[in-house]
Protein backbone atom coordinates (compact mmCIF):
# COMPACT_ATOMS: atom_id res chain seq x y z
CA UNK A 1 0.00 0.00 0.00
CA UNK A 2 2.86 2.53 1.15
CA UNK A 3 4.60 1.72 -2.37
CA UNK A 4 1.74 2.45 -4.26
CA UNK A 5 1.01 5.39 -2.17
CA UNK A 6 4.26 6.85 -3.29
CA UNK A 7 3.85 5.85 -6.76
CA UNK A 8 0.70 7.87 -7.09
CA UNK A 9 2.62 10.43 -5.62
CA UNK A 10 5.77 10.26 -8.06
CA UNK A 11 3.21 10.61 -10.72
CA UNK A 12 1.45 13.53 -9.08
CA UNK A 13 4.51 15.26 -9.25
CA UNK A 14 5.79 14.56 -12.24
CA UNK A 15 2.66 15.56 -13.96
CA UNK A 16 2.62 18.71 -12.10
CA UNK A 17 6.34 20.02 -13.34
CA UNK A 18 5.42 19.34 -16.98
CA UNK A 19 2.33 21.57 -16.77
CA UNK A 20 4.66 24.35 -15.18
CA UNK A 21 7.12 23.85 -17.62
CA UNK A 22 4.70 24.01 -20.27
CA UNK A 23 2.98 27.28 -18.79
CA UNK A 24 6.59 28.60 -18.06
CA UNK A 25 6.81 29.97 -22.17
CA UNK A 26 9.62 29.91 -24.29
CA UNK A 27 13.08 30.83 -23.01
CA UNK A 28 13.07 34.72 -22.83
CA UNK A 29 16.79 34.54 -25.08
CA UNK A 30 14.37 32.73 -27.86
CA UNK A 31 16.31 33.48 -31.03
CA UNK A 32 13.45 34.14 -33.28
CA UNK A 33 15.20 35.34 -36.83
CA UNK A 34 14.02 34.13 -39.72
CA UNK A 35 17.35 34.03 -41.60
CA UNK A 36 20.53 32.12 -40.22
CA UNK A 37 23.34 29.93 -41.18
CA UNK A 38 22.79 26.31 -40.47
CA UNK A 39 24.59 24.21 -37.84
CA UNK A 40 28.11 23.48 -39.55
CA UNK A 41 27.85 26.95 -42.02
CA UNK A 42 26.90 25.51 -45.40
CA UNK A 43 24.27 27.73 -45.58
CA UNK A 44 22.50 30.35 -45.17
CA UNK A 45 19.22 29.74 -44.74
CA UNK A 46 15.81 32.36 -44.72
CA UNK A 47 12.38 31.21 -43.99
CA UNK A 48 8.70 32.77 -44.50
CA UNK A 49 5.52 32.19 -44.21
CA UNK A 50 3.57 33.37 -47.60
CA UNK A 51 0.66 34.86 -45.99
CA UNK A 52 0.71 38.01 -43.98
CA UNK A 53 -0.83 35.89 -40.96
CA UNK A 54 -0.52 32.12 -39.97
CA UNK A 55 -3.53 31.81 -38.31
CA UNK A 56 -3.46 28.62 -35.48
CA UNK A 57 -5.17 25.22 -37.09
CA UNK A 58 -5.31 26.77 -40.81
CA UNK A 59 -2.58 24.98 -43.56
CA UNK A 60 -0.52 27.44 -44.94
CA UNK A 61 2.71 27.26 -46.72
CA UNK A 62 6.28 28.91 -46.36
CA UNK A 63 8.98 29.74 -48.47
CA UNK A 64 12.42 28.37 -47.88
CA UNK A 65 15.60 30.76 -49.26
CA UNK A 66 18.77 28.89 -49.69
CA UNK A 67 21.98 29.88 -50.77
CA UNK A 68 25.36 28.99 -50.19
CA UNK A 69 27.84 30.41 -47.20
CA UNK A 70 29.23 32.58 -49.97
CA UNK A 71 25.32 33.67 -51.02
CA UNK A 72 25.42 31.87 -54.19
CA UNK A 73 21.41 30.31 -54.79
CA UNK A 74 21.57 26.80 -53.81
CA UNK A 75 19.68 24.87 -56.61
CA UNK A 76 18.20 21.26 -56.43
CA UNK A 77 18.69 20.33 -52.91
CA UNK A 78 16.63 17.95 -50.87
CA UNK A 79 14.89 19.83 -47.81
CA UNK A 80 13.62 17.38 -44.91
CA UNK A 81 11.11 19.35 -42.29
CA UNK A 82 10.95 18.21 -38.68
CA UNK A 83 9.71 20.22 -35.53
CA UNK A 84 7.29 20.73 -33.41
CA UNK A 85 6.67 22.16 -29.87
CA UNK A 86 9.54 20.98 -27.48
CA UNK A 87 8.32 22.26 -23.93
CA UNK A 88 5.10 20.30 -24.63
CA UNK A 89 7.05 17.45 -26.72
CA UNK A 90 5.29 16.67 -29.82
CA UNK A 91 5.56 17.03 -33.77
CA UNK A 92 3.32 19.15 -36.25
CA UNK A 93 -0.47 17.98 -36.85
CA UNK A 94 0.36 17.59 -40.17
CA UNK A 95 3.59 16.61 -42.06
CA UNK A 96 5.14 19.57 -43.80
CA UNK A 97 7.41 19.07 -46.81
CA UNK A 98 8.79 20.95 -49.32
CA UNK A 99 6.95 20.36 -52.90
CA UNK A 100 8.24 22.87 -55.33
CA UNK A 101 11.63 24.21 -56.29
CA UNK A 102 10.57 27.60 -57.38
CA UNK A 103 14.19 28.98 -58.76
CA UNK A 104 16.82 31.37 -57.41
CA UNK A 105 17.34 29.10 -54.38
CA UNK A 106 13.79 29.22 -53.21
CA UNK A 107 11.51 26.23 -52.26
CA UNK A 108 7.75 25.98 -51.25
CA UNK A 109 7.21 24.10 -47.90
CA UNK A 110 3.59 23.01 -47.93
CA UNK A 111 1.27 21.73 -44.84
CA UNK A 112 2.79 23.63 -41.93
CA UNK A 113 -0.11 24.33 -39.30
CA UNK A 114 0.09 25.48 -35.93
CA UNK A 115 -2.13 23.69 -33.65
CA UNK A 116 -1.76 25.92 -30.56
CA UNK A 117 0.02 28.99 -29.16
CA UNK A 118 3.25 28.54 -27.50
CA UNK A 119 6.69 27.81 -29.17
CA UNK A 120 7.36 26.16 -31.96
CA UNK A 121 10.47 24.89 -33.61
CA UNK A 122 11.13 24.10 -37.98
CA UNK A 123 13.92 22.12 -38.37
CA UNK A 124 15.12 21.65 -41.68
CA UNK A 125 17.64 19.12 -43.20
CA UNK A 126 19.30 20.02 -46.29
CA UNK A 127 21.67 18.07 -48.76
CA UNK A 128 22.92 19.46 -51.67
CA UNK A 129 26.33 18.94 -53.80
CA UNK A 130 27.52 20.96 -51.17
CA UNK A 131 26.86 19.04 -47.99
CA UNK A 132 23.97 18.24 -45.82
CA UNK A 133 23.38 20.33 -43.12
CA UNK A 134 20.50 21.37 -40.32
CA UNK A 135 18.93 24.52 -39.24
CA UNK A 136 16.80 25.09 -36.84
CA UNK A 137 14.02 28.28 -36.48
CA UNK A 138 11.93 28.99 -33.64
CA UNK A 139 8.78 30.67 -33.72
CA UNK A 140 6.06 32.11 -30.74
CA UNK A 141 2.41 31.62 -31.74
CA UNK A 142 -0.22 34.18 -29.94
CA UNK A 143 -3.33 33.73 -30.29
CA UNK A 144 -5.09 33.92 -33.36
CA UNK A 145 -1.44 35.01 -35.04
CA UNK A 146 1.89 33.56 -34.88
CA UNK A 147 4.82 36.78 -34.07
CA UNK A 148 6.67 35.61 -37.24
CA UNK A 149 3.94 36.94 -39.02
CA UNK A 150 4.57 40.64 -37.45
CA UNK A 151 7.91 40.46 -37.74
CA UNK A 152 7.50 39.07 -41.65
CA UNK A 153 5.11 42.45 -41.46
CA UNK A 154 7.08 44.87 -40.49
CA UNK A 155 10.36 44.30 -42.09
CA UNK A 156 9.14 45.28 -45.69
Amino acid sequence: MYRRCISYTTAALAAVAAGCAMLAGPPPDLDVRLSRPSAHLAYVVAIRPLEPQVAINRLHAWEIRLTSAAGVPVEHARIAFDGGMPQHGHGFPTSPRVTAELGDGRYRLDGMKFSMSGWWQMKLTIESAIGTDQVTFNTVIVTPVAQVAVAVASAR
